[in-house]
């Protein structure tokens, strides 16, 4: 026979501990308590003033996407073919293919400060084209800039600002990087420009026309590598938690400066 008393003991001792569980549970969690701002946002960061990083970026979520795209890019398949590039080539021979291109490039140069009606950038352009081209052969040598004759680094970009036009929104391009709405369509007009100078140069090889593609093909991969080996800047190596911003900024202002000399 079971006893009344330990029976009732057990049943008050277990209704006391699910009391208790369910108390436990249901206890409100005790909040840290929120200080207030002392100041309000409006008064630090006001809409009627222009701050040093501030830029015209509409597309700025679509930007910071594509920046982030290149970076990957640029790591996992820009640095290492440069490295490998840079590791099997000797330094002479680098240097001579970076003039043949930056010689090539002269064209846009020579357009852009006629285009301009720059006098005296588009004489010693055209100074830069004769002298590398003869007595540097074909442009592999620089004696030009040796003898003072410096490159004029000129755009389409360039010559629609020169005429007025705004930079537009800030843009970053795929592969390409900063620009502005300006300048990527500045930079399609020079890149028309370019080929349509190489493929003359290439026709007068007489060339097959599978042949030449092949040739294109080659010489665009050659000239991506070297425009990258060319190129210092290092994706998030600047030390800067803000380095879009500051990229951006820095771009913007070169591209005034570029515009107004």
């Amino acid at each position: 026979m079971i006893k009344c008393g330990t029976s009732f003991g057990k049943v008050f001792i277990l209704f006391a501990v699910i009391y208790t569980l369910n108390a436990c549970a249901t206890a409100p969690v005790k909040q840290e308590s929120i200080i207030p701002a002392k100041r309000p946002v409006s008064e630090i960061i006001r809409e009627d003033v222009v701050h040093p990083v501030d830029a015209y970026d509409p597309w700025e979520g679509f930007n910071r996407r594509i920046y982030k795209f290149n970076a990957k890019i640029d790591k996992y398949i820009f640095l290492p073919v440069v490295n490998v590039y840079e590791t099997i080539t000797p330094d002479f021979m680098e240097c001579g293919i970076s003039n043949f291109f930056l010689n090539l490039g002269e064209i846009t140069n020579l357009t852009n400060s006629i285009l301009q009606l720059k006098s005296e950038s588009t004489l010693k352009t055209a100074e830069r084209i004769v002298i590398n081209t003869t007595v540097g052969i074909g442009g592999l040598f620089d004696p030009s800039t040796s003898m003072g004759i410096y490159r004029q680094d000129e755009d389409f970009g360039q010559t629609l600002g020169h005429y007025g036009l705004k930079a537009g929104p800030y843009l970053v391009l795929p592969v390409f990087g900063p620009s502005s709405l300006r300048d990527a369509a500045g930079l399609t007009v020079d890149f028309a420009l370019y080929n349509a100078m190489f493929s003359a140069i290439v026709n007068e090889f007489n060339m097959d026309s599978s042949d030449e593609d092949l040739l294109n093909a080659g010489v665009t991969i050659l000239l991506s590598i070297d425009i990258r080996h060319r190129t210092k800047f290092r994706y998030y190596e600047t030390g800067s938690p803000f380095e879009y911003e500051w990229v951006r900024k820095l771009y913007l202002q070169k591209r005034e400066m570029d515009v107004l000399r």
